[in-house]
Formats: C-alpha cells, sequence, structure tokens
C-alpha cells in the first residue's frame, strides 16, 4: 500500500509540473487530475499507518 502511495504522490507531482505548462481549460483539469493523485496518495499513508500490522 505504501508502493502505491508513493506512486500516486509522484505522478501528481508531474501531473501538477505539466499541468502548470498548458494552457486553458485542459490546464484547469490536468491540475485537478493531479490534486486528485496526490490526495489519494495522502489518503493511503494515512490507511497505510492506522492499519494493523499482521
Amino acid at each position: 500500500m505504501l508502493v502505491i502511495a508513493i506512486l500516486l504522490l509522484i505522478l501528481g507531482c508531474a501531473g501538477i509540473f505539466m499541468a502548470s505548462m498548458m494552457f486553458g481549460d485542459i490546464g484547469i483539469a490536468a491540475a485537478i487530475g493531479a490534486l486528485t493523485a496526490i490526495l489519494a496518495g495522502i489518503g493511503f499513508i494515512i490507511a497505510h499507518k492506522r492499519l494493523p500490522k499482521a
């Protein structure tokens, strides 16, 4: 689960960078998608900390 979280955070950071180079509505849509990936990554990290270790 931690690997997925790290990959989502990397994807989100790359998406924010690419969205800053786009124009108009496409840039806004890319930024929203990147922020979603970052928030999902943070959620996975929080879930990984709260789940009991087996």
